[in-house]
């Protein structure tokens, strides 16, 4: 561990154990215990050498190999200390839930007193090589001793320590004695340390200047220059090197006056040697005839980097002849640029950029460049740091990643054989070195290292070795690839150091979806000081930093995820404490004794070799010191009794999970007192019928309980799980959160997401929620029709629960309600933001929501099954967005001058949801309608009754309108009644409907009118059996997006004029309703736009065409039109064509590019002709009853493979169809 890194860890721990110390019981305990009044001697020097290590960290005390191991021995102490501290700490909250005194500071005298004492020497006498407790991990399993002694000294213990219910023997027997012994020389053997640290520390700082770690540390990576080495092709590269080169030259920033373009990317990836070639392109030459290269590095300074810049710009013949005083400051250095620019057009490259210190200090940077006359001139930035290329940018970065596989693999070979690349090797040799390259994951800098380590013996034993053992990962030159990352690492500060080095123990490519998740994890592990988050996001900070990618699934949903190469860094870094067993030959030999985190995250099957190493893990780490423990699959769980024998003894644990649990796995985990973060995922075939582990409430320091996987298959839980009471988050389903009883005892708890009174049951009174203060989020609360008097509402003290943010109160269906003011001692806190109230069947709403209102910063409110007589004064909740109302008995009409509503009740909202109105007939808008115009939302679904939305064409701002099931609503304007409404669905039932989202129009038998004008960014609309609906040239010229137009029983749509005002790729058009004279939509239309005077050649740009005539299109001046575009055409349910006449079959023969043809025409008797169609290559024939036979196989063109006959009666034709294969080979024929 680097003497940095060693500094601010031991600076860290010593602080968690002063943090103890600190606490007001264990202080109280300490100055009784046997160190008495040394405690606070022994306290203050460890106060006095953290104060020097904060003064330590960020400066340079060299790297002194001694003081490097005294800081790692201070280290384990102060883990040593943590845990007897934290185990201190473990039974005095036992004794605060049981309501003894075993771990009190003085156990007092008297009888009591005296008894508890013989008890711990009768412990302590047993054996003073047991540990501070005795631990079994169900009754009756204990050495008989350790049974008897603890029978013996327990008969005066509280009662209830085991139940009838399952639940195992809860609490453990404290030996207060052993305690204090080894609490004693832990502390003393630490303060003896930190003696000796501190000394060294004084001479050390004396002894060095003070530089800030942000500007101390200096790149081992070599200065840059311009210059590209000779065998440094730019591989992989080429289509974005070309995009770059002619956005520089004469695409996107030609007409900017200055343009930032950073290239950003991790380590080693190639962003110096991408910007090398672009500099030294001839046409970049040509373009900029002033180009500066400077390497930044870590050293941000404004003059020295304007000093550099300006040495860099050639002098000119007049500034020669000119003064040449040397400029001593910023101010003459920037005007001397500007004299040398003399309004050139320049390009300055700053390479390896690290930071800069604010936004003024690149300003000041810019600050000459930015007032020259001539356009085009460029700034490229090379950063490692996404953070960094954010804050200078003038447009978007460009992102280089690993190579793709080929151009890798080229680049790989071209740094192992350099110039004398054999034209072939051995294959054995060529497979080796491909699967290498796979784990180099497109690095440049790793191929490299790598290709450097091959050369060197040409050998597949050789090469072998390499892939087996990764060799590459142990390279140090500064050039080597993990030396490069270090120095990422190196450059971060010491929090975000830690959240990296513990990212080890999660698998490759693991995605981190959620924050609060990995929080907790860290949380749990003692790097982030849960009472000093203020919702950072330390996952955001390591994005900006470059060492997290944030991206998004296929669903939306963003994760953050760690690159392949800096997950090996973060292993590498942390390999002294962290070990992440990845592979089935792993070898326990190859684990360091120091490993206190350990995962597993191998995806196969154990097998038996993996088993057996997996049991001498015992002989080479101290398991019982394991601080985590992480198996992120366990696929055979047969094999599971491995990791209950591995681990047997573990007791230091912080962190535990488990992913695929068998079912006796965790009662394996009986004793870990110190545990914080618990996760079991269950696998998904053995959900049902679930244990929680029996022991779960032992575990007095659990902060956070994650079962969230086992969804709501939990059966069983201890019914003392109310014990946890340290328990900040329990991740579960909110089934599970309602059986918990007891739960005011947990008074921790910021999580609960649904509570359920049941009077019958103790442990489930409404009160059970009044010492519950820091609940944050949601809350539901069932059966409120049992809360008898508002005195019982009181109990539940809503209103002191200032982070609770969503809140729902519901009472049975049907419930008599026998005090009003129930719902009144239920008053949420003033900061709630969403409010729901179900089933409150009294005539008066709460003052705090209808008069004197309290909780103002509301933003929304679900009325449901309420009886009121008058709705809430919206208007006095300035906050207040989105409303919805549902099953209101009784509401006849909604809006201003009914139920107390007046017309600036609306003047806030922005949703409106009503749902289940049987009586509601009308939604009024009163006189000054445009209030409704904030409204983005309206959702109406089950009003029977409703007829109208008087004011719906006030609400200009409307983005979404869905009404389903309001057969009466009958006044609405044109829909999308503007541009901004782009979620619409209009429903009834399953007979008709509309929607439209901005992109897709689909209309079934709607019979409102449509705002096409409203669509200008529509793709595709479909329409059916809305023969009223019509599109004019006016409409579709705003369609500048439309590319797929499909109408059904839509007589009225077209028009011979709007084919020559939209680009259509994909038109269907279908009337079957038409008689014979006005065959289809397409007949009556097409024939007149082949004659229109308007149209020009080339108008079309149809690709599919799909009509129900073939005489609306085997038009030669149509066909003409189609020809250069149309490569499917389909004939759908012609239900009137018999033959297709000699100018048809010549006007079918001009559409060259036709690749597919289709025939479902019921009275046609035989086919056209096709021999000079000579790109088709598919021909279906369905639905064709009239055709008897084929035509002769000359009348089909060569180009056919594909002939389709499988939906034909007629076996004549298939048998025909047959022929004609074996006349020709490559044709394929269905049937």
């Amino acid at each position: 561990m680097e003497m940095k890194m060693a500094v601010g860890v031991a600076n860290w721990l010593v602080g968690k154990v002063l943090t103890k110390l600190s606490d007001g019981l264990v202080s109280t305990y300490m100055a009784s215990s046997e160190l008495g009044s040394n405690f606070l001697t022994a306290k203050n020097q460890l106060m006095y050498t953290q104060a020097l290590l904060s003064a330590s960290v960020g400066r340079d005390v060299g790297d002194d190999p001694g003081l490097r191991g005294l800081l790692g021995t201070l280290s384990n102490k102060a883990d040593e200390a943590e845990d007897v501290l934290d185990e201190l700490h473990y039974f005095m909250i036992q004794d605060e839930i049981d309501g003894t005194k075993e771990a009190a500071a003085e156990v007092g005298g008297g009888i009591k007193g005296h008894s508890i004492h013989g008890r711990h020497v009768a412990r302590y006498t047993l054996g003073n090589c047991l540990p501070c407790f005795s631990s079994p991990r169900t009754q009756g399993d204990e050495p008989p001793a350790v049974a008897a002694a603890a029978a013996a000294t327990n008969s005066e213990d509280k009662p209830g320590t085991s139940n009838d219910d399952g639940d195992v023997d809860i609490k453990l027997p404290f030996n207060r004695i052993a305690m204090s012994k080894k609490i004693k020389s832990v502390i003393e053997e630490m303060n003896s340390i930190c003696i000796l640290v501190s000394d060294l520390l004084k001479v050390k700082t004396a002894n060095q200047s003070s530089i800030a770690l942000s500007t101390h540390v200096t790149t081992e990576r070599p200065p840059t220059g311009s210059i590209v080495p000779q065998d440094r092709k730019l591989y992989g590269r080429s289509d974005i090197f070309e995009q770059t080169i002619n956005a520089l030259t004469s695409g996107t920033y030609h007409d900017k006056t200055l343009s930032v373009l950073p290239f950003v990317g991790p380590g080693g990836i190639g962003k110096t040697t991408f910007t090398q070639h672009l500099y030294n392109d001839e046409a970049v030459k040509g373009h900029f005839p002033v180009r500066v290269w400077v390497c930044v590095s870590t050293n941000f300074d404004v003059i020295r980097l304007t000093r550099e810049i300006l040495g860099c710009i050639p002098v000119t013949n007049a500034i020669t002849n000119a003064s040449t005083v040397e400029p001593t400051n910023l101010d003459q250095l920037q005007r001397a640029i500007s004299e040398r620019l003399d309004s050139n057009r320049f390009l300055i490259v700053l390479d390896d950029v690290w930071t800069c210190k604010s936004e003024r200090d690149w300003k000041n940077l810019l600050a000459p460049f930015t007032t020259g006359g001539t356009k085009g001139s460029m700034v490229l930035v090379t950063t490692r740091l996404p953070a960094v290329a954010h804050m200078v940018k003038t447009t978007d970065p460009i992102e280089l990643h690993g190579l793709e596989p080929d151009a890798f693999f080229a680049l790989f070979e071209a740094c192992i054989f350099g110039r004398n690349k054999p034209r072939i090797y051995d294959d054995d040799l060529v497979n080796v070195a491909r699967d290498i390259a796979k784990k180099l994951k497109g690095s440049p800098l790793a191929a490299n290292t790598v290709g450097r380590l091959l050369k060197k013996n040409m050998s597949w034993e050789y090469w072998m070795g390499i892939l087996e053992k990764n060799e590459w990962q142990s390279a140090k030159n500064d050039d080597d690839i993990l030396p490069s990352l270090q120095i990422s690492y190196n450059y971060l500060p010491f929090h975000l150091q830690k959240y990296f080095f513990y990212c080890a123990l999660f698998p490759e490519d693991y995605r981190f979806y959620d924050l609060k998740k990995i929080t907790n994890f860290w949380i749990a592990m003692g790097i982030v000081d849960p009472n000093c988050q203020n919702d950072k996001n330390y996952l955001d900070e390591l994005v900006d930093n470059g060492f997290l990618i944030k991206d998004s699934d296929s669903d939306g949903d963003e994760y953050y995820v760690m690159h392949d190469l800096l997950h090996e860094l973060s292993r590498n870094v942390s390999s002294q404490e962290c070990v992440n067993i990845s592979s089935l030959s792993f070898r326990v030999s190859d684990i360091p004794q120091s490993i206190r985190h350990l995962s597993i995250t191998i995806e196969d099957k154990y097998d038996e070799s993996f088993c057996q190493e997996i049991c001498k893990l015992k002989s080479v780490i101290d398991i019982g010191n394991l601080r985590t423990l992480m198996v992120f699959q366990l696929y055979d769980s047969e094999r599971g009794y491995i990791l209950r024998d591995a681990f047997e003894g573990i007791k230091s644990l912080r962190v535990l999970f488990i992913a695929s649990l068998p079912e006796y796995l965790p009662e394996s985990f009986s004793n870990l007192i110190h545990l914080q973060y618990l996760e079991l995922i269950v696998p998904l075939g053995e959900r049902d019928n679930k244990h929680s582990p029996r022991t779960l409430p032992r575990f007095y320091h659990l902060r956070f309980l994650d079962l969230f996987d086992w969804h709501d298959h939990i059966i069983f839980f201890p019914k003392s799980i109310s014990r946890l009471v340290s328990l900040r988050h329990i991740y579960s389903s909110k089934e599970f959160h309602s059986r918990i009883p007891e739960i005011g005892k947990m008074k921790w708890l910021q999580e609960l997401r649904e509570f359920r009174v049941k009077k019958e049951s103790v442990g489930f009174e409404l009160s059970q929620l009044g010492e519950l203060t820091e609940l944050v989020g949601q809350l539901a609360i069932y059966n409120l029709e049992t809360v008898a008097s508002k005195g019982e509402a009181n109990d539940a003290k809503l209103k002191d629960k200032r982070n609770l943010k969503e809140l729902k109160l519901i009472w049975g269906a049907g419930q008599q309600i026998t005090d009003g003011d129930v719902l009144e001692g239920l008053q949420p806190p003033p900061n709630l933001r969403e409010l729901g109230i179900t089933n409150y069947g009294f005539a008066v709403g709460p003052s705090w929501l209808c008069s004197d209102i309290s909780i103002k910063r509301l933003e929304s409110l679900h009325l449901n099954g309420i009886s009121w007589d008058t709705l809430p004064p919206f208007e006095q909740l300035p906050q207040l967005t989105n409303l919805k109302l549902e099953n209101i008995a009784g509401m006849h009409v909604f809006g201003p001058g009914f139920g107390g509503l007046t017309e600036r009740s609306f003047m806030y909202l922005k949703t409106v949801k009503i749902e289940n109105m049987p009586e509601l007939g009308e939604w009024v808008g009163g006189d000054n309608s445009p209030l409704f115009s904030r409204l983005e939302s309206i959702v109406c679904h089950y009003c029977p009754r409703l007829s109208s939305f008087s004011f719906l064409e006030c609400c200009t701002n409307l983005c979404r309108l869905d009404i389903i099931n309001c057969p009466k609503l009958s006044q609405i304007p044109p829909l999308p009644q503007t541009s901004t409404l782009t979620e619409l669905c209009v429903g009834y039932g399953f007979q008709a409907s509309l929607s439209y989202d901005g992109k897709y129009l689909s209309a079934d038998g709607y019979k409102g009118a449509l705002a096409f004008q409203n669509m200008d960014r529509v793709e595709v609309i479909r329409i059916f059996s809305s023969p009223h609906v019509s599109l004019s040239v006016s409409d579709l010229q705003r369609m500048k997006s439309l590319r797929e137009l499909v109408a059904i029983g839509c007589a009225s749509i077209f028009s011979a004029e709007w084919f020559d005002a939209v680009v259509l790729k994909e038109l269907a058009a279908h009337d079957k309703s038409l008689d014979e004279e006005n065959i289809s939509v397409a007949a009556g239309l097409i024939p007149e736009v082949a004659i229109s005077k308007s149209s020009h050649p080339g108008s079309f740009r149809l690709e599919y065409m799909e009509v129900t005539s073939i005489s609306a299109v085997l038009i030669a001046p149509i066909c003409r039109r189609l020809a250069a575009t149309l490569h499917t055409l389909r004939f759908y349910y012609d239900e009137v064509t018999e033959t297709v006449t000699e100018e048809q079959e010549e006007a079918l023969h001009l559409l060259t590019c036709l690749q597919s043809l289709y025939f479902t025409c019921c009275k046609l008797r035989s086919l056209p002709r096709l021999y000079g169609l000579s790109s088709l290559r598919k021909l279906s024939i369905a639905d064709c009853d009239g055709i008897q036979s084929l035509p002769p196989k000359e009348d089909f063109p060569t180009s056919l493979l594909i002939l389709d006959v499988s939906d034909c009666c007629s076996r004549e034709i298939k048998e025909e169809a047959e022929k004609l294969k074996e006349a020709n080979p490559c044709l394929s024929v269905e049937k």
